[in-house]
């Protein structure tokens, strides 16, 4: 009997055109940028942009590998942000040389302990005790430990807020704010995955938008721990500031960290990707029933890709932060650091990390430079229409073209989603014989 052996040949690696195109036309349009708008202008816009890739490369684990919609993303940039305002600039001494850290620290005592007080009353079914009675006794305890706690801490705030007006901050470098910021979004990011995953996607997404905003009203209303709207500046840089070596070349330098950064994390991300784990977690977003008749912890995986997610959001709110050079807790707006993060990842490819890079540079560009060209576009037309119709000028032509932003972003997001609903650069799925 003969036999055939055919050897399986690996298909041959195709060049890859699509990126090659549309990252020569960002290019091209960066360059653009730098001849139209000078070197210092167009370096910022980058640095803001390489900050916002690394939120939109958190969104996309999240929501690409796993099918994760979270709404809520500003409120992780919104902690990000805080923690490298806090962990940076330099301490208060009208704080730490006075007896109100102990206070302080006595009041952080009575939360911690009424937290375990409520959790071992929830669990209080466990001694034979009925859940109806449990829970009556659970919230009961949550409600009075609420007031003792808060009456407690209104009481040291108080007096910060009037002695030392703020606690200030504990001087240290700024990559420790960036890492405890990454650290402070990835344990929000744990308590809310516990209580939100099991919801459905939708839920998920209204969950996720509502914490944000608790976040959001939290440190605006703290003014003894962030000065509330008072905000606080300067944020010290990674790399010198401009007033020691100009704003062009600082610029640059701080690009260079966002750049590292992006590399490390793009390099990190497609090996996560390639691996096991990731193609365990893509499995789960494509078929979550199989999935778990494989025997694959859903909820665990489901629980690592949210928390992965939420500390990618914390690092960038906190470069993002720190380049600001200013933390204000009413800065933090769901348009401009939710959904123009939302429509980097969709515009770019959900589940593609590279996409994902060229979608937030892109739509950063265009959100930038829409203002500027809307108002030459307008001043263009105003002129003609004042020579040839005589119509007069409006006065708030700066307002109207700062509006155009939106206009564009929507037209955009529009054009995506019926052109190319997958993105520019769609997720590549290898199918294995």
């Amino acid at each position: 009997m003969n036999t055939t052996r055919t050897d399986s040949v690996p298909a041959p690696r195709r060049f890859p055109l699509r990126e090659a195109v549309l990252f020569a036309a960002l290019l091209v349009a960066v360059l653009g940028v730098y001849a139209l708008m000078g070197s210092a202008y167009s370096t910022r816009m980058l640095v803001e942009a390489s900050c916002y890739a690394i939120l939109a490369l958190g969104l996309t684990i999240q929501w690409g590998y796993a099918g994760q919609f979270n709404a809520g993303v500003m409120g992780f940039v919104a902690l990000g942000g805080f923690c490298a305002m806090f962990f940076s600039i330099p301490v208060n001494p009208n704080f730490w040389e006075t007896e109100l850290p102990g206070e302080l620290g006595r009041a952080l005592l009575y939360m911690v302990a009424a937290v375990l007080v409520v959790f071992g009353a929830t669990r209080l079914d466990r001694l034979g005790m009925p859940k109806k009675l449990r829970t009556v006794i659970a919230v009961i305890l949550a409600v009075v430990l609420y007031l003792v706690v808060i009456n407690a801490f209104r009481g040291v705030t108080d007096q910060i807020e009037s002695r030392a007006g703020f606690i200030g901050g504990l001087g240290l470098p700024v990559g420790v704010g960036w890492i405890a910021g990454g650290a402070l979004a990835g344990g929000v990011g744990y308590f809310i995955g516990r209580v939100c995953l099991g919801l459905r996607s939708d839920y998920l997404a209204i969950a996720t938008l509502g914490i944000a905003e608790i976040i959001k009203a939290f440190l605006k209303n703290s003014d003894w721990l962030t000065r509330g709207t008072a905000t606080v500046s300067p944020l010290p840089w990674p790399v010198p500031g401009p007033a020691e070596v100009g704003f062009t070349l600082a610029r640059a330098l701080y690009l260079s960290i966002t750049a590292v950064m992006i590399a490390v994390i793009f390099f990190l991300l497609t090996r996560v990707y390639r691996a096991p784990w990731g193609r365990m977690i893509r499995a789960i977003r494509d078929n979550e029933i199989s999935a778990a008749a494989m025997g694959k912890d859903i909820n665990k995986r489901r629980l690592e890709i949210f928390v992965l997610g939420c500390i990618l959001m914390g690092i960038g709110g906190a470069a993002l932060g720190s380049f600001n050079s200013m933390f204000d807790p009413q800065g933090y707006l769901p348009l401009n650091h939710t959904f123009l993060v939302l429509v980097m990842v969709i515009l770019g490819g959900p589940g593609n990390n590279l996409g994902t890079i060229f979608g937030a540079v892109a739509v950063y560009i265009i959100w930038i430079m829409s203002e500027p060209l809307a108002l030459f576009l307008m001043e263009l037309v105003v002129s003609f229409g004042e020579g040839a119709f005589g119509w007069e000028a409006p006065t708030n032509m700066d307002s109207r073209a700062l509006q155009a932003r939106v206009f564009v972003i929507g037209l955009l997001i529009s054009l995506v989603l019926r052109y190319a609903p997958k993105g520019l650069l769609p997720e590549t799925v290898k199918h294995h014989d």
